[in-house]
């Protein structure tokens, strides 16, 4: 469950990360090889021995990194994976947020060479809260991040993210449940 694809220009592979269900929830990716109309992949590798969802990635371009967010129960975590053949390998994890979070998404900035981590978190009383923003930086296999910024006000959800290159900008959309409207900023 849970998955998000991600392409290494680099390694010239996909990264495949996701929640297997087969092997107690944990956090996992597999890169996969294109050729023509087939696609065939490497062994499945394990980044996270917890129950892992709502996975999305990145590719590093500067650092020929993958990055994978994740939530790993409620807290919400990035790794950094390095694609070598058909096999990808891990460092460390890091927390980007300690509280319950929600449907993070992360987007490339090329010209920054950062990455943006937009996400929401659960309030106490079960609905979903103000939109967040963190920047992630790599260094080597590692990621650490930058203050938390606030994207909304509102009370929002369904959440996602693009970089537009020309004008060097990062567009984020969400659904505002208080307005029950779609908002882009």
């Amino acid at each position: 469950a849970y998955p998000s694809i991600v392409y290494d220009t680099n390694a010239d592979r996909i990264v495949i990360s996701y929640q297997d269900g087969g092997n107690s929830y944990y956090g996992t990716a597999i890169v996969g090889t294109i050729s023509g109309t087939s696609i065939s992949f490497g062994s499945p590798v394990v980044f996270n021995s917890a129950n892992s969802s709502s996975m999305d990635s990145s590719f590093d371009i500067n650092a020929s990194k993958v990055v994978i967010t994740y939530q790993d129960g409620d807290p919400g975590r990035a790794i950094v994976g390095t694609v070598s053949g058909t096999s990808i390998s891990f460092g460390s994890s890091a927390e980007f947020e300690t509280q319950d979070t929600r449907t993070p998404n992360v987007i490339y900035d090329v010209n920054a060479q950062k990455h943006l981590i937009f996400y929401a978190l659960l309030l106490s009383g079960g609905s979903d809260t103000p939109a967040k923003v963190r920047v992630a930086t790599i260094s080597g296999t590692s990621v650490s991040f930058g203050t938390v910024a606030t994207v909304s006000t509102s009370v929002v959800d369904h959440l996602a993210g693009a970089y537009d290159v020309n004008a060097q900008k990062s567009a984020l959309v969400y659904r505002d449940q208080t307005s029950s409207t779609s908002k882009a900023r």
